[in-house]
């Protein structure tokens, strides 16, 4: 027997029923977070914040003087992370995906904002986004959120990013610790109903969804999108975030081999999560409320045009039944005709401006977009459960 959160409980009857291991597997995976760093983190609770931070810091920048200095607990984690890279990892058999990431840009990041984060959003990951008020709050928290999101894919997908050295390696290791520092936070909120939705930024979201949603779904919003991914990029992109989420601290049990099994339990998972609610509304339109902001569009009318054309794209990405369930406007209905129009106007642009200067303006596109710190990698943690009274981080 395993536990079952009462909030999954219909859908996983239902899952059951279509494959039941895959299913188990997932539920079991929603009271599980980071085995290894979730208890180190336990032990460094009482530390400091400034101390906290700069201990990280110094393991992930390999500041061997400060980190002499630090907890044993930290110091055993980062000596083992340090050299444990797995057999499957073939880092050479990465270029394909790098290749195929920056050759289709420009739809990357529409893929990701409107497309694949925003179905991820429909499962329960959003009751932690809802409670922190990370992603609701808007303003600038927010734009910094999805600019933080984009900065970890281009890093990711960046020559050598996943090496010891590399800045896609740095940084999923801070958004390991920074999960299991909200993990914590969350749990001791009282705003987190435990018997009801298992663990906060359980193994099930981060390995079962998230890593499907970064990866294999985002290639396939941008292809609906006109861009083209040939099999064996479509395979390096998997092993990418294979590792990429070895790094976050998935567990293997959940962690996937190839695109089939990562497909198998995106779809199952999906099946498992409750109906999205109020919570998961309210984050899935966040999205739209930000994307001026980010584009820096200030005017009233440009801005109501802007969200409207992104929620029309929206809706032909992710279909019409969720696009209804989260409230999105009455657009247009027919998926081939947007997607059809987007790609023309794709087209035209090319054919006005030239393949080599629309190359160009995507990649100044996806940098404006990524949040990139004068000082480098900041590396503090949340030290309030609510974004609004955290420290800046």
């Amino acid at each position: 027997m395993i536990l079952v959160p009462s909030a999954y409980a219909d859908g996983y009857a239902r899952a059951r029923r279509q494959d039941a291991e895959a299913a188990e597997n997932y539920i079991r995976h929603t009271t599980i977070g980071d085995a290894e760093l979730d208890p180190v983190m336990e032990e460094l609770h009482s530390l400091p914040p400034p101390a906290l931070h700069m201990y990280i810091k110094a393991g992930i920048e390999q500041e061997e003087t400060v980190l002499s200095s630090a907890p044993q607990a930290l110091r055993d984690f980062f000596d083992k992370v340090d050299h444990d890279v797995p057999s499957w990892v073939d880092f050479d058999s990465f270029w394909p995906g790098t290749r195929a990431f920056f050759a289709n840009m420009g739809n990357m990041l529409i893929a990701y904002a409107i497309g694949s984060a925003v179905e991820g959003f429909s499962t329960l990951v959003s009751k932690s986004f809802s409670i922190t008020g990370r992603v609701t709050g808007l303003g600038p928290g927010a734009e910094r959120r999805l600019r933080q999101n984009n900065r970890h894919m281009v890093e990711v997908y960046y020559p050598e990013g996943l090496r010891r050295d590399g800045e896609g390696w740095k940084i999923s290791t801070r958004i390991r610790f920074i999960h299991a520092r909200m993990r914590r936070l969350l749990a001791e909120s009282g705003a987190w109903d435990h018997e009801a939705w298992g663990t906060p930024l359980s193994a099930a979201h981060v390995g079962g969804i998230a890593l499907f949603t970064f990866s294999i779904r985002q290639f396939e919003h941008a292809i609906s999108m006109g861009s083209e991914i040939n099999e064996e990029q479509r395979n390096a992109i998997v092993r990418i975030w294979r590792y990429a989420g070895y790094l976050l601290g998935v567990p293997e049990s959940i962690l996937f081999v190839n695109e089939e099994e990562a497909r198998r339990t995106y779809d199952i998972g999906h099946i498992c999560e409750p109906v999205p609610d109020a919570d998961a509304i309210g984050v899935a339109n966040s999205v739209f409320k930000a994307i001026p902001q980010m584009a820096g569009v200030t005017g009233e009318a440009e801005t109501r045009s802007l969200q409207l054309y992104a929620y029309r794209l929206s809706r032909a990405l992710i279909g019409n039944e969720l696009a209804d369930r989260y409230g999105f406007p009455n657009t247009v209905r027919i998926r081939a005709l947007v997607l059809a129009y987007y790609r023309m106007r794709k087209h035209i642009l090319n054919l006005m401006a030239g393949r080599r200067r629309i190359r160009e303006a995507d990649f100044d596109q996806i940098f404006e977009a990524a949040q990139y710190d004068s000082g480098g990698i900041s590396y503090r943690m949340p030290d309030h459960v609510r974004s609004a009274k955290q420290s800046p981080w």
